[in-house]
């Protein structure tokens, strides 16, 4: 465990000196959500009946920005072979990174995803299921982000790759958090929902990490 947390910490320090990356995934965020009043007209019922669904939208898709680098910049200057070389569990480093991932990029989502649902019109009593929500979800990106970011690994246009083979993965994320704040909204109870959103964490905790540290031995070798 000293390992694990030695490397969480390490790279939370190199996000922090390349602190660009985080602020644009968050910028962007920001952005793509600013941009749907906009596009679609100040009309309060119009924007509070998607206002879900956009929140939700644009944070996988604020998440997909960063994914391609989660292990690129070790690979690049050869420390993911000693990574993968040391006496701690692959398993366990992967899980390392993947919490550095979402300190950095999950969770600034999930604290800016309220004050952007004031923005969409949303009602005010959804903002704790969809924080709840994000809560739940935004790990899970971040575990099957690290999947596909493995996969891809060395490859040329690794973002777009990574996209392609993550975002179709994301669907019942995408659903079920969605599903649950307009469960809440209807007075319908967003439990059954969450509950699907800890059951897919539950799910990805122990298989995304043993998928991803198979995907960087064959890399490596």
């Amino acid at each position: 465990m000293s390992a694990f947390w030695a490397l969480v910490g390490r790279d939370l320090r190199l996000a922090l000196r390349q602190g660009a990356d985080a602020v644009m995934v968050l910028m962007f965020f920001v952005i793509v959500v600013t941009l749907f009043p906009l596009g679609v007209g100040p009309e309060p019922g119009v924007l509070e009946r998607i206002s879900s669904g956009i929140v939700w939208v644009a944070a996988l898709l604020a998440a997909m920005l960063s994914l391609d680098r989660l292990f690129q910049a070790d690979y690049d200057d050869g420390s993911l072979d000693l990574i993968v070389m040391t006496p701690a569990p692959l398993e366990l480093v992967v899980l390392a990174k993947c919490l550095a991932h979402w300190l950095t990029t999950g969770l600034p989502i999930l604290i800016v995803s309220p004050l952007l649902g004031v923005l969409m019109n949303m009602r005010p009593d959804a903002f704790w299921v969809l924080l709840a929500g994000m809560a739940l979800g935004t790990p899970v990106l971040s575990l099957v982000g690290a999947v596909g970011a493995a996969l891809v690994l060395g490859s040329r246009r690794a973002g777009v790759l990574v996209a392609l083979l993550v975002l179709p993965l994301t669907i019942p994320i995408l659903i079920f958090g969605v599903g649950a704040v307009e469960a809440a909204v209807g007075g319908y109870g967003a439990r059954p929902h969450l509950l699907l959103l800890g059951a897919v964490l539950l799910f990805a905790l122990p298989l995304c990490p043993w998928a991803t540290a198979a995907a960087l031995r064959q890399s490596t070798t």
